[in-house]
């Protein structure tokens, strides 16, 4: 339990960095940081791996770099979710998603695992 409270506080810092470094990504409160941070990860849980799974043709065919657009689609779907997190847009999402991979990555890479 103490590892997924770890897990979704370090993805709320990596909202909270990429909050800072996109242009066009607003958070209002703490709040909503923290709610987007875990609208985020259940959407990656559960909606990605179907989303995935329909969209496997084309994703080979880019050679997987059409999760990349998932990743964004997933990142804008979040924002709509929350009411205090906003994007102005699809590009904005992707480049906010693609930074939020990166971060959340490293950040995760100084967690010890058992």
């Amino acid at each position: 339990m103490t590892r997924l409270i770890l897990t979704w506080a370090l993805n709320s810092f990596a909202l909270f960095l990429v909050m800072k470094l996109v242009p066009g990504i607003q958070i209002d409160r703490f709040q909503d940081l923290l709610a987007g941070a875990l609208v985020i990860g259940l959407l990656n849980a559960f909606l990605r791996p179907v989303i995935i799974l329909l969209t496997l043709p084309v994703t080979v065919l880019t050679l997987g770099l059409f999760t990349l657009v998932i990743n964004g689609l997933i990142f804008y779907l979040a924002a709509t979710l929350v009411h205090g997190f906003r994007v102005s847009g699809f590009a904005t999402a992707f480049v906010a998603a693609l930074l939020f991979s990166l971060f959340s990555f490293l950040l995760s890479m100084f967690v010890r695992r058992d």
